[in-house]
């Protein structure tokens, strides 16, 4: 799969990729040093394998680059990190998911 190309769209909060012309999106917001992460939009049209996966890696790298805090509120990305222990440094101290 190619390298997923994250846009920060900070007036509407979300992180979004275009992929063949549908828009997958992760709502946010940010509070201090905090993304809570609120929903993950995936089109039912954006069918590929491991999609979501990519996308939600290449958001936490972004996130990751800026040295900020993420706490998953959305159930998807929260069952994302719990599969993915290496992003478990992220999340604020008291966080366990």
């Amino acid at each position: 799969m190619n390298e997923v190309a994250i846009k920060d769209n900070s007036f509407l909060r979300q992180f979004e990729t275009n992929v063949d012309g549908h828009l997958a999106k992760i709502e946010y917001s940010s509070q201090e040093r905090k993304v809570f992460l609120t929903k993950l939009v995936i089109p039912d049209e954006i069918s590929q394998e491991g999609f979501k996966e990519e996308f939600i890696k290449a958001v936490l790298n972004l996130i990751q680059e800026q040295k900020l805090r993420v706490v998953p509120t959305s159930p998807q990305i929260a069952g994302f990190l719990r599969k993915n222990r290496q992003y478990k440094e992220m999340l604020p101290v008291g966080i366990r998911i």
